[in-house]
């Protein structure tokens, strides 16, 4: 907005200006916030680039920097060259698959016409081409028998006959026909290809088998009861010993829940341990509300590094050293930029910048061990969050603006950020986290329709 020369007005004129000043800016964040919506790029990967003359920090002339000479100018074309994924053989599209070689031969009458003219030798084969085959899903009963034997009796106070018996293993279930690999395809088809019990039923009618959608959902209960509940708390057993641990959560919705609306926002928390620990652990827990005391009960026990995003509801979770997330800060700047005319000198691009700059060194750090990089990290990483949070207290933004959400997330979120530079354990991000929070959202959303069927 052009600068308006207010000398000569009133007191009373030069408030109320200033006051139609802070709304159109505050006017122009928003449109600018949903043309990025509804026409921005999508990723959070930024591609903004510092611009020379703003007076920055030498840290982000990334053009000056990246400049060669020698380098060929590209050709006149206003579309960006496509370049095309290097076409894999079919060697390589096939080589993980159980493979048979048919061969088809003479038959017996025609070697045996062919014979009469001379010795009829084979000297090999030759290719013709490579086929792939599907073979259907196939319901096949196995009877289980057990073999019996009788023998004279080994026992001296018993003498006679005695029976024997060979050992079975156990069944999946008592009184059930169901085999461990018949109820994970049925928790393979519901949980991961989306398809509803309903669906399954007439599934296995159309094989020819009749099974009710109630026998395939009490497969699932019973056995996730008797086997996977275990393996899961053995697992959360695991997961409390980590260096690090991430958590998260997001919303979903719960059809036909007892004393709950089928609009009421649930949620569903997900803990991870960290990138850089030994142990790959990631555990979901289903909880009707978002309230601290959630993640203050999973985590009981815990007394290390907890990574999250700012929610204030993981300060419940006590005895342990929270740390926070550089890419929700980032996110904040990303979303207060300005216009792309604005965008030189823009403080929102500055804070930007700076978080790209931590994120890039933290990319140079990713073959190191956790000892190396918590070294490196106070070298390099530290000076440059110190002067990111000089930076910071200098700013005086518009209330209410993307602005001051950006300042003031990261102004809140110092002590978390600075935690980070105790151990090389923890990463930069939560993004361990996030990114599972966010596939479990959009699975959800691509899997509501058939939810409800069970």
């Amino acid at each position: 907005m052009k600068n308006i020369d207010k000398t000569s007005f009133s007191k009373d004129a030069i408030e109320y200006i200033d006051t139609l000043e802070k709304q159109v800016q505050s006017l122009e964040e928003t449109v600018n916030k949903l043309k990025k919506i509804i026409f921005g790029q999508k990723s959070e990967k930024t591609r903004y680039i510092n611009e020379a003359g703003d007076g920055q920090l030498s840290l982000f002339n990334e053009a000056e920097q990246a400049a060669d000479s020698s380098a060929p100018e590209p050709a006149v074309e206003t579309v960006k060259e496509h370049v095309r994924k290097q076409k894999r053989t079919k060697e390589e599209i096939l080589k993980d698959f159980p493979r048979e070689v048919k061969e088809y031969d003479l038959s017996d009458e025609e070697k045996a016409e062919l014979a009469k003219y001379g010795e009829l030798k084979k000297i090999g084969s030759e290719y013709v081409r490579t086929e792939i085959q599907i073979i259907p899903a196939q319901v096949k009963v196995t009877e289980i028998k057990k073999a019996v034997y009788s023998t004279a009796s080994y026992r001296a106070d018993m003498p006679g006959t005695e029976i024997i018996k060979a050992e079975v293993p156990k069944a999946l279930m008592e009184k059930s026909m169901a085999t461990a690999s018949t109820v994970a395809y049925v928790m393979y088809q519901k949980y991961v290809n989306s398809v509803p019990l309903y669906r399954q039923e007439q599934d296995w009618k159309n094989q020819g088998l009749d099974l009710s959608r109630a026998t395939l959902a009490n497969w699932i209960i019973k056995t996730s009861r008797d086997y996977l509940k275990p393996v899961y708390y053995e697992m959360k057993k695991q997961l409390l010993k980590q260096t690090v641990i991430h958590a998260d959560e997001t919303v979903v919705q719960v059809l036909k829940e007892e004393n709950r609306k089928a609009t009421d926002e649930s949620r569903m928390w997900v803990y991870s341990s960290g990138g850089n620990d030994m142990d790959n652990i990631t555990l979901f827990e289903y909880r009707p509300t978002r309230a601290g005391e959630n993640a203050r009960n999973y985590l009981k026990g815990f007394k290390k590094y907890l990574q999250t995003d700012g929610y204030s509801g993981y300060n419940k979770v006590t005895g342990v050293i929270h740390c926070g997330c550089l890419a929700h800060a980032r996110r904040k700047w990303d979303e207060a930029l300005p216009g792309s005319r604005e965008m030189i000198g823009s403080k929102a691009k500055i804070g930007l910048d700076y978080c790209n700059a931590l994120f890039k060194l933290e990319r140079e750090y990713e073959e190191l061990s956790p000892e190396e990089r918590k070294e490196a990290r106070l070298k390099k990483s530290k000076p440059l969050m110190e002067a990111y949070f000089a930076w910071l207290k200098t700013l005086n933004p518009l209330a209410g603006s993307g602005l001051q959400k950006a300042v003031t997330y990261s102004l809140n979120q110092q002590k978390t950020f600075e935690n980070i530079l105790l151990d090389g354990h923890i990463e930069l991000s939560n993004n361990t986290c996030l990114f599972l929070s966010i596939y479990y959202s959009s699975y959800c959303c691509r899997a509501s329709n058939n939810a409800a069927a069970i």
